[in-house]
């Protein structure tokens, strides 16, 4: 297979004339253009991308870390991701850490190294400190609040959007509210535990430990503590879920456990993914799609302009008002 060297002898013409033909390059004489571009043809030339890459010093590619790439939740960052990162070329490379810092630590070594040319993490292991080391290497964009100078974040006011789920049971008249969360040590979570108990502090009511349920991630989680609801002697008789898939799964289980949604428990989900419009859940909308368009955008803005600072976007979220309230 021929090079560039031998495209270049051929047509008579210099190396960086080749280089120029098969970048697109404006300027270039249209009869050279033409005798590069037959002598490719004859030759059944394709250009090395990795040679290419090295040439432009870009790969096209930005690294997407998440924990996990199965669950609704991250679906929809990446489809908001991916459909920002189409209408500039761009590739998406998935980079799953199941939560393991060391396989977060391997995917922003590529940054390192330039196998991409940015890294947007949907959710993180490591500290702050140790993601911010990798930033001089190339754009980092994080999908949560953080203070950090030179990570650009885009993110939803966990504690004001679970703040309003919670007003909005108590002013139907709910006062033995649970609350379902996700990995307790994340921010965000920690953001919305913190609401939840600051909410119902400030209408007088007490927080029940028997009432908070940790790792409710899944249908299945949800499924088992509508059936250790159904068992209690003083149950909730409403829920603030972190997640509508696990929403899906209390309220699937309610039925099963003979529970009457709202009537014996009302639920309000989080994240409006599609399964909530289907079972009528009421839930908030963190538009985690736009979050994904808007954390590819700032990643892009960063790669053309290395001297913009990093920006921290909220992106506000819609309490959808269903029939599980």
């Amino acid at each position: 297979m021929v090079n560039i060297k031998q495209i270049a002898k051929q047509a008579g013409v210099s190396v960086s004339t080749v280089s120029r033909v098969l970048n697109n390059h404006p300027y270039v004489r249209a009869d050279k253009r033409e005798r590069v571009q037959q002598v490719i043809e004859q030759n059944s030339y394709t250009p090395n991308s990795q040679a290419i890459n090295l040439i432009r010093g870009k790969t096209k590619t930005v690294g997407l870390i998440l924990p996990f790439s199965h669950h609704p939740y991250y679906h929809a960052i990446i489809a908001g991701v991916m459909e920002e990162a189409y209408q500039y070329g761009y590739h998406v490379l998935l980079c799953q850490t199941s939560y393991n810092p060391d396989q977060e630590r391997e995917y922003l070594h590529m940054l390192s190294t330039r196998q991409v040319d940015g890294v947007i993490a949907c959710s993180r292991v490591l500290p702050w400190a140790e993601l911010q080391s990798y930033s001089d290497s190339g754009p980092i964009v994080v999908c949560e609040y953080t203070e950090e100078s030179n990570l650009s974040a885009v993110y939803t006011d966990h504690y004001g959007a679970f703040c309003s789920g919670i007003q909005y049971l108590l002013d139907r008249g709910y006062t033995r509210i649970g609350y379902c969360i996700g990995r307790k040590t994340s921010a965000s979570s920690q953001e919305r535990f913190r609401a939840y108990q600051n909410t119902l502090h400030a209408a007088g009511l007490e927080v029940y430990q028997e009432w908070i349920f940790p790792d409710c991630i899944h249908m299945s989680d949800g499924e088992q503590i509508a059936k250790r609801i159904a068992t209690m002697e003083s149950p909730p008789s409403a829920l603030i879920v972190t997640g509508d898939e696990a929403a899906a799964g209390v309220m699937l289980g309610a039925r099963q456990y003979g529970l009457r949604i709202p009537e014996q428990l009302a639920i309000i989900g989080y994240d409006n993914q599609p399964i909530s419009a289907g079972l009528q859940l009421t839930t908030i909308d963190q538009n985690l799609q736009e979050i994904g368009r808007q954390a590819f955008s700032l990643f892009y803005e960063r790669s053309l302009d290395t001297t913009i600072m990093p920006v921290k976007r909220q992106i506000p979220y819609t309490l959808i008002e269903r029939h599980s309230v």
